[in-house]
């Protein structure tokens, strides 16, 4: 059997999120006992918990919601590439050892062990290195911190930059395990038709042999 990977961190109490976010709550609505069968639980969170897929609607007041989006780029052949410990930024210079032969996804690691709290220095994609990855064909970025973009830009460049290019984006990955290669990436999101984004569970999956 191929071997998994299993890239997404734990969705808990606790986990966390850009400060003024909805935190992750569960309630139980029924619990099993006398004349109930089953556990019911309510849930409540921000779309952006864990890892997440950005919908153009995040970040484009017209763009569509999570639910419309097609669902080819969250599933395919991708290549992760660690640019661990690089900087502020993940620049063009930080990739160029595992460009050749570039399949349509993009998975980069920055960090040695992903923090278990908020990272307000988290490291972020130079746009720049997004629109190069475009004009080599990709289709979808994504990275192991909670956003493509420092997180007190108020510009958001590198969202801008797959607006207009029509990329899409997972973020939040957890890529601790995960040596550089290439795999399958399995990361759908849910049906939301209303929402600016969705949890995945994003998994890798080794590739079979050519």
């Amino acid at each position: 059997m191929p071997r998994l990977w299993d890239i997404s961190p734990a969705v808990q109490a606790g986990s966390p999120v850009f400060p003024g976010d909805a935190s992750y709550a569960q309630a139980w609505n029924a619990r099993i006992g006398p004349g109930c069968p089953v556990n019911v639980a309510t849930l409540t969170l921000s779309p952006h918990t864990g890892a997440h897929a950005d919908a153009p609607l995040h970040y484009d007041e017209a763009g569509v919601a999570v639910g419309a989006v097609d669902l080819v780029p969250y599933l395919g052949r991708c290549r992760v590439i660690h640019a661990i410990g690089r900087g502020p930024l993940v620049e063009w210079a930080h990739l160029q050892h595992a460009l050749d032969d570039l399949p349509p996804r993009v998975l980069v690691r920055t960090y040695a062990r992903q923090p278990a709290g908020w990272d307000p220095a988290l490291p972020a994609f130079a746009p720049q290195t997004v629109e190069r990855l475009a004009d080599r064909g990709v289709m979808l970025i994504g990275i192991d911190t909670a956003s493509i973009d420092p997180a007190d830009s108020k510009t958001l460049d590198s969202h801008q930059v797959i607006r207009r290019r029509g990329l899409r984006v997972l973020e939040n990955l957890l890529l601790d395990e995960v040596p550089e290669g290439d795999y399958e990436l399995i990361a759908l999101p849910l049906k939301l038709m209303s929402a600016d984004a969705s949890p995945v569970r994003a998994v890798l999956r080794e590739l079979e042999p050519r």
